[in-house]
């Protein structure tokens, strides 16, 4: 099996996770790939195979060397985002692309003129949806590079390497994926995620984070006889909103600037929730950030009566950079990899985060490495099958270069 076959028989999973649920994981779909996960690990040939009741999968390719090495990992997620559909996904192969339109179904186009990127991969092969779901590159792909690559050095004996493991797990895209990862268990000195987008991307700088939710509490009164009495709590979501910065959203920001960005809202007269994350690579103005919502509150409850607003924060993780610095060989066997591949390194903070950000604060230094996947979490979803042998490549470059780290 190549790696497009791989990834495309991934694709048939619909492992979307959910915010709503307290379970884990999330969603018990998600386990459904996670055992058929475990079982190509096993059929591979991989070592110390285990599947654990919270979904993490942990794996061991033995070294083939006599002497030290480091052990090292690789770690990718399988849940989809809950933001689009990931169910009955129907992939196609654009082969060559020409730099033009897409069709990806009838009126729904995935075009350059929109996707600037897309030029970047012309006379590629593009793994496209169908226009109404995700893709799930997002990190099935990571996924298929990794086992791609265990399986390539199971074939070339001749590749020397240490030890490897491997760890595919459920949540990542609720900000749930580390907090059950056992890293003791995983037993590695470093690790890395494939979790990135484009061809050359390495990342280990990414946003401090955290969830807001905001509950408002109106009363509700016949709108006949309300003067006086009524307090319209979907009036007062819109108020809130307004008195957050409007130049300070995901769409108005880039490189390291952060934000508040509003991920639902459920309003009613009697009652209305909002949902927010917040975001800044600078940990003092993420601090910040979390005290001018507490400041919005308290400064509505003063307008409208002690306990109309509360907000529950909560972080979700930490800029993983202050842990790499101490601990730049990590970055630095990345980018010979990359150069022995033919990769071109693009070192750039992550506006986002990944698995390893949490786990490099658990004592896992993780820096994130490109899976090749484009326009996450939507329909214009793709990934040319080009980006994902190169991430395997690589993968199978940095094994190959860590057995001679000690020497």
């Amino acid at each position: 099996m190549n790696i497009t076959e791989r990834f495309l028989n991934y694709t048939k999973f619909d492992t979307q996770s959910s915010e709503e649920s307290e379970t884990v994981p999330s969603t018990s779909k998600q386990l459904i790939f996670a055992r058929y996960l475990k079982d190509e690990l096993e059929e591979i040939g991989l070592q110390d195979v285990s599947l654990d009741d919270k979904g993490y999968i942990y794996a061991t390719l033995p070294s083939n060397i006599k002497g030290e090495a480091p052990v090292i990992g690789f770690i990718s997620h399988y849940d989809t985002s809950p933001d689009c559909s990931g169910a009955d996904i129907k992939p196609h192969i654009v082969s060559n692309y020409g730099g033009g339109d897409i069709e990806l179904s009838e009126g729904i186009m995935l075009s350059p003129g929109k996707f600037p990127e897309l030029l970047q991969h012309v006379g590629e092969d593009l793994i496209v949806t169908d226009g109404h779901t995700l893709l799930g590159a997002d990190d099935k792909a990571g996924i298929a590079e990794i086992v791609q690559a265990m399986v390539y050095l199971k074939e070339h004996k001749e590749i020397k390497h240490g030890k490897i493991r491997v760890a595919f797990n459920p949540d990542e895209e609720i900000g749930m994926g580390a907090h059950h990862f056992d890293v003791e268990k995983f037993g590695c000195e470093w690790a890395y995620t494939m979790d990135g987008g484009d061809v050359g991307e390495l990342e280990f700088e990414n946003f401090n984070a955290a969830s807001a939710k905001i509950t408002i509490k109106g009363v509700s009164v016949h709108p006949g006889y309300a003067k006086g009495k009524m307090l319209n709590a979907s009036l007062l979501a819109a108020e809130f909103v307004s008195m957050l910065p409007a130049d300070e959203t995901p769409e108005t920001t880039e490189g390291y600037q952060g934000f508040y960005h509003l991920t639902g809202m459920q309003t009613q007269t009697e009652q209305a929730k909002l949902s927010y994350i917040i975001r800044d690579h600078d940990r003092e103005k993420f601090e910040d950030r979390k005290h001018f919502i507490q400041r919005v509150v308290e400064q509505m409850n003063e307008k409208y009566g002690e306990g109309t607003v509360t907000a529950d924060i909560n972080d979700q993780y930490y800029n993983m950079k202050e842990k790499i610095d101490p601990q730049m060989h990590v970055i630095d066997l990345v980018l010979r990899a990359m150069q022995e591949s033919g990769v071109t390194p693009k070192v750039r903070p992550i506006r986002g985060g990944t698995d390893g950000a949490q786990l490099s604060f658990k004592g896992l230094p993780c820096p994130n490495i490109f899976a090749g996947g484009i326009n996450f979490h939507g329909p214009y979803e793709f990934v040319p099958i080009q980006s994902m042998e190169k991430a395997m490549q690589v993968v199978v470059k940095i094994c190959e270069l860590t057995a001679d780290f000690n020497k």
